[in-house]
């Protein structure tokens, strides 16, 4: 059973509203507790969120029968402050169980409430939430800290939109390195099916494990003197141990097909044959057919010609920020490049906000079907062609507007380096679906944050002005 908040102040307890932040505090944390009071003490943009949050559990999940589990507000906190100050669950531990403003912001009272929060319990919960619930909370996010911006609703946006790579939790992938994980994985599967089954013939795994891991280091050496029969000695062992994971497995099958000790054999299978065709024949391994992690699946090899970092292993996420820094829309790259989703995301975005008329990229979006689709989308359209310009294109370009919204396009980067403050610098959570959620949680970590700087400065120039009232009163009455 769950319920998104209690409605009824506990002893002890503070309501959310009177809850006091310093303003003048220049860390990360008060300034997404602001952003989040601000949502939740406005009543239409809290009832919103509440729905939204009652739809992002997954449909198991009971809100009326069971146990009492974690209110689905504490759950929102929590995971946006984890990726809003881009720390780990020990830390985030630490904050739930002993940080007094993030308490209250939990609704937790001082003294008479004593709730702790178990590791395993904030993994456990904040891995429920939904990528795709996230970006309708960011849109709320957004539209409400467009209320506080805008001069008048119908104002204008101007957009500017650029990727970048998340990187992935992997190591550097050789194709040695590669077997040796495929090794591991294959013998401890074929372990725990054995002794699941209750069958016989995997008694010297670890001895086994410790073999190919010696051959490993032996082959992944410098010297090349007789680089290739070290290799021969690794493959030989490697067919080995995959000849008797396949014989024990013929008598698994007979109990049912296991789907992870096939993906098993296929991987090592297959790490077995690049080697052999690499390094013995001396063929090329076609892109395609390479695997960069066989944890991380979804990791790409990214080459994008930036100095001192030749290749980014991870995935590329294209953003997209209004002229006020916040993210209108974001979009995981799982294949695809920035070329095909330039009219994507501009189509995405004024489906949320309408009032999108400009948008400025980079030339890496450029495309002759590009330029044409988003000139019937937007007023201004800010794509510089690729290559050499002729006289129209340099007309084109050469206008007010366009040289403007050029000038103004490297300001993305701000919003890239602030996105991998807030946990895009490194996806340390496990699969493809963990990927999406921390990308859709760290944009509205983001928002929430920078909707708090813009509360917090009103509020610091505020006190400014009644500290200079305060000072003439002062003087005048002596």
């Amino acid at each position: 059973m769950r319920i998104v908040q209690d409605s009824q102040i506990q002893l002890g307890e503070l309501s959310i509203a009177e809850i006091r932040i310093d303003p003048r505090s220049r860390d990360d944390i008060p300034a997404v507790l602001r952003g989040l009071q601000e949502i939740y003490t406005h009543d239409e943009s809290r009832e919103q969120l509440f729905a939204l949050l009652e739809d992002t559990l997954t449909s198991k999940t009971r809100h009326t029968t069971g146990r009492p589990g974690m209110h689905l507000w504490r759950i929102f906190v929590l995971a946006t402050l984890k990726q809003g100050v881009n720390c780990d669950f020990d830390r985030l531990q630490q904050y739930a169980n002993h940080h007094e403003t993030v308490r209250q912001m939990l609704g937790h009272g001082d003294w008479a409430d004593q709730t702790k929060y178990p590791m395993q319990t904030l993994v456990d919960n904040i891995s429920l939430l939904s990528a795709e619930k996230l970006a309708e909370i960011s849109q709320l996010v957004v539209s409400h800290g467009h209320e506080w911006v805008k001069k008048s609703p119908g104002d204008a946006l101007r957009g500017r939109c650029d990727s970048f790579v998340v990187e992935t939790d992997v190591h550097y992938p050789t194709d040695f390195n590669l077997l040796w994980d495929a090794m591991r994985v294959l013998i401890r599967v074929m372990v725990g099916a054995c002794k699941e089954y209750g069958l016989e013939g995997w008694r010297q795994h670890a001895m086994h494990l410790r073999e190919v891991r010696r051959l490993f280091h032996r082959v992944r050496g410098r010297r090349k003197r007789d680089r290739e029969e070290r290799c021969r000695a690794y493959l030989d062992k490697a067919l080995s141990i995959i000849n008797q994971a396949e014989q024990s497995y013929k008598e698994i099958r007979r109990f049912g097909a296991c789907q992870h000790i096939e993906q098993a054999l296929m991987d090592a299978r297959r790490q077995v044959d690049q080697i052999e065709r690499r390094v013995l024949l001396g063929e090329t391994i076609p892109h395609s057919e390479k695997v960069f992690s066989l944890f991380e699946r979804h990791t790409r090899w990214n080459v994008k010609g930036k100095a001192g970092v030749p290749v980014e292993l991870g995935v590329p996420v294209c953003v997209l920020e209004d002229q006020y820094q916040f993210v209108l829309h974001h979009r995981v790259l799982w294949r695809e490049s920035d070329v095909e989703v330039a009219q994507s995301m501009v189509g995405e975005a004024q489906e949320r906000f309408p009032d999108l008329r400009l948008c400025s990229f980079d030339r890496n979006f450029h495309s002759p079907a590009n330029r044409e689709s988003l000139d019937e989308l937007l007023e201004h359209n800010v794509l510089p062609k690729k290559g050499r310009c002729s006289q129209a294109d340099l007309e084109r370009e050469g206008q007010p507007t366009f040289v403007q919204a050029r000038r103004q396009h490297p300001a993305v980067e701000s919003c890239i380096n602030n996105l991998e403050h807030r946990g895009l610098d490194r996806v340390r959570t496990c699969g493809a679906a963990g990927f999406e959620r921390t990308v859709a949680l760290s944009v509205v970590a983001y928002n929430l944050h920078r909707l708090g700087l813009l509360l917090q400065r009103r509020e610091r120039e505020r006190l400014v002005r009644q500290g200079r009232r305060d000072r003439r009163r002062r003087l005048a009455a002596a």
